[in-house]
């Protein structure tokens, strides 16, 4: 198989979907791999690092994806990308479908057959090729809020470690699964005063076990909610829901309970956002306010730290990136945790939470695919 890589178009986007480590796997197994000319430079990776882990390099994005059978990517195709794709073509990348209907349509468009990242599982039930970014966004996230808690930026002023004499800063996270997780570890890492609210039992036991007191939870309630959001100095949404559109926890009603100043940081502005006044930003223009309250929704976060996430990012993606290129659509068949990554198919939606989100019929991958 053809496997091929362009370069990301995306607004401060300087990942990449191989690495030459990646690439030189693709080659041992046998495919032929084509990169765009520059793909890499944003991790340090020149056209000659990837000449000699064994590609071969395209002078234009239109090249590689005429000539390849798969495409790697990492963020979602961009208008002028998705209408280059066809029916023949497998597009392995992030995708976050459900708030975005013009993507969408424009995939069904083309016939293609796109797997998402952040839908395929594993047999612990978990998201293994979203986990490496959410383990970024979440550290990211803190930092990101941080600066814009200082009073330059905006923001209340305040510093979340605090000094003698002066109480820390208060951290509230919502949601505890991975990048809750991450959120608090590097809040806490900050010595900051940190909530973590989940709906899960089980998971707030096994936070306050892993951070030994360190970490108040909260079962998530209207009143636990309001509670620690109007206390909070920065607030970080962190809830998923796989594949499907992110529930708005923070509505603009409450925002006249929080405090002037802080900050709402919006990881799960890649579903929609779960604070009802999200929009997506870039990194150009990362924050804006609403009713005086600091909003930092930028809708790919890791991408400021290239070299780390493009390679964590290769490490999981690399498994079952090589079972496509191997067996083609059968690994999709053979693997049911391939196969929940795969969202559309000919025209079609194969993944339930997408339809429901965007008003479609869903399709059942396995029907699909042995038609």
């Amino acid at each position: 198989m053809r496997v091929g890589c362009p370069k990301e178009i995306k607004n401060h986007e300087y990942r990449v979907g191989l690495t030459p480590g990646s690439v030189r796997e693709y080659v041992a197994h046998g495919h032929e791999v084509l990169i765009e000319t520059g793909a890499g430079n944003g991790i340090g990776a020149d056209d000659n690092a990837y000449r000699a882990a064994g590609a071969a390099i395209a002078a234009s994005a239109s090249d590689v994806f005429a000539k390849s059978d798969m495409i790697v990517k990492v963020k979602e195709p961009q208008p002028n990308e998705w209408v280059q794709l066809r029916e023949d073509q497998i597009l392995y990348t992030y995708l976050h479908l459900a708030p975005d209907p013009v993507q969408t349509k424009g995939l069904l468009a083309s016939g293609v057959t796109a797997i998402a990242y952040e839908t395929v599982t594993d047999d612990r039930g978990g998201l293994p090729l979203l986990a490496p970014m959410s383990e970024v966004a979440g550290r990211l996230s803190i930092q990101a809020g941080a600066t814009a808690l200082q009073k330059a930026n905006g923001g209340r002023g305040v510093l979340l470690g605090g000094v003698p004499g002066v109480p820390p800063g208060k951290v509230t996270v919502l949601g505890g699964g991975v990048v809750g997780l991450h959120a608090a570890r590097m809040a806490v890492g900050l010595c900051a005063d940190v909530t973590v609210i989940d709906r899960s039992i089980p998971r707030l036991r096994q936070l306050d076990d892993l951070f030994g007191g360190r970490v108040h939870t909260r079962y998530s309630t209207v009143e636990s909610l309001e509670e620690e959001c109007f206390s909070a100095d920065i607030i970080v949404g962190a809830v998923l829901i796989p594949g499907g559109a992110a529930p708005k926890l923070v509505t603009r009603e409450m925002l006249s309970g929080i405090k002037k100043g802080a900050v709402l940081v919006d990881v799960a502005i890649d579903q929609g956002g779960c604070f009802e006044t999200s929009h997506a930003t870039t990194h150009d223009s990362p924050t804006y306010e609403v009713d005086g309250v600091i909003h930092y929704c930028v809708a790919n976060m890791p991408g400021a730290v290239p070299v780390t996430s493009a390679h964590a990012l290769n490490n999981a993606t690399l498994h079952y990136g090589l079972q496509l290129a191997d067996h083609g659509l059968k690994a999709l068949v053979d693997n049911a945790h391939l196969r929940n990554g795969l969202n559309i198919h000919k025209g079609r939606i194969t993944n339930r939470a997408v339809a429901e989100a965007l008003g479609y019929e869903v399709a059942e991958p396995n029907a699909v695919l042995a038609a």
